[in-house]
């Protein structure tokens, strides 16, 4: 499933980014901030009727991304015990 799928506050974790090319500076960047295999992820809000901005959350971290950017990363469901 795509980040940008995920329905609002569902808990998932990062299965990684996908480059769009080689050397794909917003894939690298999303890394470098923290979207990596196994951490913890959830969408906090959307922006009107769905569209842009997404606010993420990471650990104490928001990050506000793009539907596009955040199409580029791969999370799976939480299972919640």
């Amino acid at each position: 499933m795509r980040l940008s799928d995920l329905p609002k506050g569902t808990p998932a974790v990062v299965d990684g980014v996908h480059d769009a090319h080689v050397d794909d500076p917003i894939a690298q960047r999303l890394r470098d901030l923290g979207f990596v295999d196994g951490e913890p992820v959830r969408v906090v809000a959307v922006g009107p009727m769905g569209g842009d901005p997404v606010l993420i959350q990471i650990g104490f971290t928001r990050f506000a991304l793009r539907r596009a950017e955040a199409a580029r990363v791969s999370v799976r469901s939480e299972i919640v015990a």
